[in-house]
């Protein structure tokens, strides 16, 4: 990749750069922009609107000063603690620190922090790429400050952290996890001595709080090819310490001739596919660990070969305790992946047979408002090569969905409730809340979903009579 110095010239028009320089000069303090914002920028990259300045002295100082000069009222947030400020200006985020050295211990990522130079403060940062700052001061504005060369990293399409890459990891092993998202989401290639060094590290990540890795496995997913990322997690160790139960699903065994795929490179090609279909992350968490329960439920039988009975059951109690271990959200988030993973298997199940329409009500009935992404789960899970079984199973898939379409416009299922409440039940027969009013309304569903009555009131309620009569229960 050759670097445009144009991308520059152009990025570092922006207003607030101005009333930076102003802030620095009157406070005769160095001020930069750095890490980011310069690198999406060289490389011709949407930059976000999150700007890093560096301050050799008070960034705090620096934040205010600028919040000073900036028109109208600008909200300033200062972090005396980490010694930083945020400044929102427009559609634009500063975020101030001064520059500093940090030291850290062997049980934590948490630095020890001092006042420190500029070169200090590129020498802590990842990667090389990361360094690079660019002056805001009047006399050298836009001047590059690039000690490791960081610009011929990124022509060259190259991770490389700016000091030993094993110092660099130890020190903060969440920059193992960040050189893979970087390495996934720029299309660069960790340097070897750095890849191993991360090999060699990766015990370390065990300090990582489980919020901090989650944050980047969803920046990994958000790829646009996240198998990429996920393979170097694999590759790494990291994998094995951070998700177990997709290294689980690694391997072909092989009894009497008969194997089974690779479950682990299936499910990566389903993340790939889903990714083509939806930015939704949590689709693509769906689509990760639809097929964990696969590990636990795989055994063969002589008779049928390799079986994963009721993996899907399985997989979907999985998630619950894989999102606690992880701390991630037990909210409907989560109730969302679960009950994908869960249901991931019935439109396929469906496909296999004649398409009922009764079938097809259940499935509408059951997925309710996840149906379009259940589908999509579905389609993105066809990864055989087999050009033959391709073709039939996406014609399958294609009559499953085109079914679903027709029978959701005919009868309305999707999130339906029966015609006839549970209140006018009680009211036509007199009854108080109890056991045969539930049967009744069951009744009602059934006979709605088995397509024996058309989900209309009036046809509902002449079965409501006739079930209840059955039942012995006559109105009054």
């Amino acid at each position: 990749m050759k670097i445009n110095n144009t991308h520059i010239n152009k990025a570092l028009e922006l207003p607030a750069f101005a009333y930076v320089q102003k802030a620095a000069d009157a406070l005769e303090v160095e001020a930069y922009v750095i890490g980011g914002f310069v690198r999406d920028t060289f490389l011709g990259r949407e930059t976000g609107s999150d700007i890093d300045i560096v301050a050799v002295g008070s960034g705090i100082d620096l934040a205010r000063k600028v919040a000073e000069l900036l028109p109208g009222k600008n909200q300033i947030q200062v972090f005396k603690n980490y010694g930083t400020a945020m400044i929102k200006f427009g559609d634009t985020q500063l975020e101030f620190v001064g520059a500093r050295k940090e030291s850290y211990t062997s049980d934590s990522r948490n630095p020890v922090v001092e006042n420190g130079s500029l070169e200090d403060d590129q020498n802590r940062r990842d990667f090389t790429i990361n360094a690079l700052a660019l002056c805001l001061n009047a006399t050298q504005f836009g001047k590059l400050l690039d000690p490791f060369d960081g610009v011929s990293d990124l022509e060259k399409g190259i991770l490389r952290t700016p000091l030993d890459p094993d110092i660099t990891y130890s020190d903060d092993p969440l920059r193992m996890l960040r050189a893979i998202r970087f390495a996934n989401q720029l299309d660069f290639e960790i340097e070897q001595e750095s890849f191993d060094s991360i090999i060699k590290n990766n015990k370390r990540v065990d300090i990582l709080s489980k919020e901090r890795i989650v944050e980047e496995l969803n920046k990994i997913l958000a790829c646009t090819k996240p198998s990429t990322g996920f393979l170097l997690l694999e590759k790494t160790g990291l994998l094995a310490r951070i998700l177990p139960e997709l290294i689980a699903l690694k391997g072909i065994d092989e009894v009497e001739g008969q194997r089974h795929k690779d479950n682990f490179y299936h499910t990566l090609e389903v993340v790939d596919n889903i990714s083509e279909y939806a930015n939704n992350v949590w689709l693509r968490w769906a689509a990760l660990l639809h097929d964990i329960g696969k590990a636990p439920t795989k055994k063969f039988d002589k008779k049928v070969g390799w079986t994963f009975h009721a993996h899907e059951f399985v997989g979907a109690k999985m998630v619950y305790k894989l999102f606690k271990r992880m701390r991630m959200p037990l909210n409907e988030k989560m109730k969302y992946v679960q009950k994908l993973v869960y249901m991931s298997s019935r439109p396929i199940v469906i496909a296999q047979d004649d398409v009922t329409d009764s079938a097809v009500r259940r499935l509408i009935f059951d997925a309710g408002d996840l149906l379009d992404d259940l589908l999509l789960l579905c389609k993105a899970d066809i990864t055989t090569k087999n050009p033959k079984r391709f073709a039939r199973y996406h014609q399958n898939f294609e009559v499953v969905k085109n079914k679903v379409e027709e029978v959701e416009t005919r009868d309305h299922i999707r999130n339906f409730q029966p015609p006839v409440s549970g209140e006018e039940i009680m009211r036509i027969f007199a009854l108080k809340p109890c056991r045969q009013v539930g049967e009744i309304k069951e009744a009602i569903k059934e006979a709605i979903l088995e397509g024996e009555i058309p989900n209309e009131y009036e046809a509902a309620h002449a079965f409501m009579l006739t079930k209840a009569q059955a039942m012995g229960i006559s109105p009054a």
